[in-house]
This record gives structure tokens, sequence and C-alpha cells, in this order.
């Protein structure tokens, strides 16, 4: 005697399509199912990138803990044995709703509650990763009853495979830049309560309680609906808690978050959720950046700005009638965009990034270095000024321009009479990491001239010069009239260091071990404000 629920998972499909037909809206299933679970994969990664920094390790910590949580999901789908297409519309609703709100869930934690926000997380990303653990071996079980078992797993992994790469391509070029994060974690938990909401179609005949699984996908499609509708509100709860002051422009490029707020300290910009300058202060930086090696050279020429989309170093370059020509190197063409056609910021950096003497280049800086060395056009590519103001080194991303393999390039492009000055961290809370630069610097054979000024947004922040001839303070010209922080008998004590900033003998950071990563990594991690 065949019991119920045998008859359940054994009887041949009663609808009007065709096994093969079954059989492609099945597979079809699978593409879009492995493209969501890839894509709330990539956008854990991503929104752990944003708030904890170190993309290397946030995406290798998080792809791994996904995998191992398919892996214990494989495990346990062996115990569901009767009513398998029940239980997979219910394993699509429940990925569909943690998937789908995920990349909102977690924004709204790191606002509200961020000493919880790296467990939560985790917990996450594993209870999503286990969901799809039972769900591709369910889809193989429903297949198999209309292919042989070869085939059935030849099939499944080939469009698991076509939908992950389909979502790795969109993720960084279309559905970040154009959708965001939250709302493109919503769309593909639509995606999956449709596959769900198809399933009760197709197999209507065989599901005991289709009543009760419409009212949930019903349910589900409502709740990711709402959170469609409220993206933009739930994106500046969670973010105006988060930056403190009302945020007035915002950007996701293929390569950061971009975050200007304004409140009573001014403009202030956030890259993926590091403040980079307040409006309060920025001049201190900026003028300790640029003005000691620019006054030092006398006549500089052509100066080459490597990082700065912002324009604020332009501004200062800007100063020295003597200046014919600057090359600005900047990734992002998000930001000089944003920083050349946005009034409000462009008044920030006054109107430099239209200046008829600037050039911008949207390419990694590395890659510019590189290809501007050939031996036709070596001589043109020499700069009397190189101004490196790049992030900080947090990552390995990053931390590749602050080695010796980008010393070395930086050196062939410095004119025998030029200085190259680099922006080094703060030498007082990652003191380490400050003279790291320094070794790397005199590693290329560089003479190097280590100095530090304050900035209240951000303590004590060191420079270094570097250049093929010894660099003396007391060198330094006459500087602009207009300066608001630094004068002609301020100059000279930026380059003295007490004693808890003193120099410390450190190794050369070099591409092959970046030792710098980790260094800056452990000092800021225990740094306590």
């Amino acid at each position: 005697m065949v019991k119920p629920e045998e008859l359940a998972v054994n009887t041949p499909l009663v609808t009007q399509l065709t096994p093969h037909t079954t059989e492609l809206v099945l597979l079809i299933s699978v593409f879009i199912v492995a493209a969501c679970g890839l894509l709330y994969e990539l956008a854990a990664g991503a929104i752990a990138s944003y708030l904890l920094g170190d993309s290397i390790l946030q995406f290798s910590t998080i792809i791994g803990a996904y995998l191992f949580a398919m892996g214990v999901g494989s495990w346990l789908s062996r115990y569901l044995d009767r009513q398998i297409i029940a239980h997979f519309l219910r394993i699509e609703l429940l990925i569909a709703l943690l998937g789908g709100l995920m990349p909102a869930g977690l924004f709204a934690i790191n606002a509200y509650a961020p000493e919880g926000f790296r467990f939560i997380l985790y917990l996450w990303v594993m209870l999503i990763g286990m969901l799809v653990g039972i769900e591709i071996p369910l889809v193989m079980r429903i297949l198999k009853r209309h292919t042989q078992l070869k085939e059935v797993v030849s099939q499944v992994l080939a469009f698991d495979y076509l939908g992950a790469l389909a979502v790795a391509v969109a993720f960084p070029l279309l559905l970040v830049p154009q959708l965001g994060l939250i709302r493109t974690g919503v769309l593909f938990g639509l995606f999956n309560a449709f596959v769900a909401i198809w399933a009760i179609g197709l197999f209507r005949f065989e599901l005991r309680a289709k009543g009760t699984h419409q009212i949930a996908a019903g349910f589900t499609l409502l709740i990711l609906s709402v959170a469609w509708l409220g993206a933009n509100t739930i994106t500046t709860l969670t973010e105006d808690k988060f930056y403190q002051d009302p945020i007035i422009f915002k950007a996701t490029s293929s390569y950061q978050k971009i975050i200007v707020t304004h409140g009573k300290q001014g403009h202030r910009l956030f890259l993926n959720g590091n403040l980079q300058f307040s409006q309060r202060d920025e001049y201190r930086y900026h003028e300790s950046l640029v003005h000691p090696v620019m006054s030092a050279h006398g006549a500089p020429k052509r100066v080459a700005i490597l990082g700065g989309g912002d324009g604020m170093a332009v501004r200062e370059v800007l100063k020295y009638d003597s200046v014919e020509e600057i090359t600005l190197v900047e990734l992002d063409p998000v930001m000089t965009q944003l920083f050349k056609d946005k009034p409000a910021l462009a008044a920030l950096n006054n109107d430099s990034l239209k200046s008829p003497k600037l050039k911008i280049v949207n390419q990694d800086a590395f890659k510019f270095l590189e290809n501007t060395l050939s031996s036709d056009i070596k001589q043109h590519a020499l700069y009397d000024i190189i101004i490196v103001d790049f992030p900080d080194p947090s990552n390995y991303a990053i931390g590749k321009l602050y080695t010796t393999s980008f010393y070395a390039l930086m050196e062939s492009h410095l004119a025998a009479s030029g200085y190259a000055v680099i922006q080094t961290t703060s030498p007082l809370i990652a003191r380490a990491s400050f003279w790291t630069v320094a070794s790397t610097l005199e590693a290329v054979g560089l003479n190097v001239a280590p100095y530090h000024a304050h900035v209240p947004s951000f303590g004590e922040w060191g420079f270094i010069v570097a250049s093929h001839r010894p660099f003396n303070p007391s060198m330094t010209g006459h500087l602009p009239k207009n300066l608001r922080f630094l004068n002609d008998g301020n100059m000279s004590a930026l380059f003295n260091f007490p004693k808890d900033m003193s120099k410390m003998i450190m190794p050369a950071n070099r591409l092959s071990n970046q030792t710098l990563v980790n260094t800056f990594e452990r000092e800021w991690g225990s740094f306590s404000p």
C-alpha cells in the first residue's frame, strides 16, 4: 500500500506542462536561485569591507563562512524526506526575506547597535548559506523525477555557475552603482519570492496546503515591496545616524561608497565610512601636504597629484604662478565629477577642477606610472612635484601604493631637483606604520624628511618628503599670502618630532608581503579615542 506522503513525493506532475518544459522551468529556477545566493554573498562582503575595512580579509572570511554554511545545509538536506516541494517553497521564502533584507538590516544594526554588528553579520551570512545549501539538493531531487542522475548533476551545476557568473559581472558594474546595496538586496529577494510563486503554480496539484503557501508568498512579497519603496527612508535613517550630520550627496561607484554630509562642521567627506576631510579644518591638512614641497622647490612647473579627487590639493597648487601643468590621477571618476560639477562641493576647492592647467586622468595610479614610463616619453613624464594623497593603507588594494614597487615607479618620474610628498597616517597613533613608509622610501634610494601637523578632525597627522637631493626645512621659500595655517615662521616646527613620535627602525613594505597593512590594522585596531 502506498502511503499518502510517498504519493506526494513520487507522483508525476499533474500539470499541463510537458516533462521537458517542466525541466526547463526548474533549471531556470536554478539559475535564479544561484544568482541570488551569490548576490547575498557579495553584498555581505561589500558591506563588511565598507564598515570593517580590509576588503580582502572581509571578503575572504565572508566567503569562507558562507561556503561552510552551504556545506552544513547540504548535509542537513538529507533529513528532508517528505513533502520536498513544500520544503523547497519554505526555503525559498526564507531566503527571500533573509537575503533581501540583509543589506538594510546590517546597515541599521551598524547605525544603532554597532557593538553587535560583527556577530550578527556572520550569523546572518551563515543562515543564508545554510538555507542555500539545503535549496540546491532539493532542486536536484525534484529534477531527478524527470531526468537521469548524471544529467541532473551536470545541468544543475551548469545553470548554477551561469547564474553566479551573471551576478559577478552585474554586481559591481550595474546593480550597486544604479540601485545601491539596499535596493539590490531587495530586488534579489523578490527574485527568490517569484521562484517560490512560480513553484506554487507549477506544483499546485501536489501541495497539501496550497492556500497557506500562497499567503506566505504574498506576505513575503508585501514585506519586500515595502522595503523597496522605503529604501530611501531606510538609507536616510541608518546613514544619518551613522554619519551624525544630514547627508547631502551620496553615490556608490564601482570602487567605493561616497558620502558628503553637512552640519555644524560644514561639509564632510566619507569614503566607505571613513572620514576624508572636514571643512572646518581641511585647510590645515592640505596646506601641510602641499606647501612645504612647493615653496622649497622655488618655481615648480609640472606637478602630479596622485589621489586627491576632491580637488583640495589642486586648489593649493594653483596658488603658485609658476605652475604650468597639473596632472591629477584619481581612480574614481565619480569623485572628480562630483567635486567638479556640484556647486557646493566645487566651491570647497575654488573650482580648481575646472582649471585650464589641470588634466584629470581617471586611472589606477600604479598603472598610470607604469604606462608613462616607456622610453620614448620618459623625459616628458618627469615632474617637479609629486603629491601622493591616497587613503591610509587599510587593505591590500591600497597597500600596494605604499610599497617599494610603487615608490620605485614614483622615483622614476621625479625630476632630479624635484620633491615628492606622501600623506602618511598618524605618527602618534600608528607610529610603526608611519616609519615603515619612511623606510620603504629610503629602500628605493630616496632621501626622506618626515614631518607632522595637528588636524583637529584627525589629531597628529604625518607626511614625508622624498627626494633625490636632501631636503632641508630651512630651504623653504616664501609661502602664498592667503594661507590660513602655515606661515614662514612655523614651517620648520613641523619637522620636529617629540619622543612619542620619534623615529623607529622598521622594515620596508614590499609588494610580496605588504607588512604595512597588518601593522596599520594592528595599530589603528587597538586605538581607542
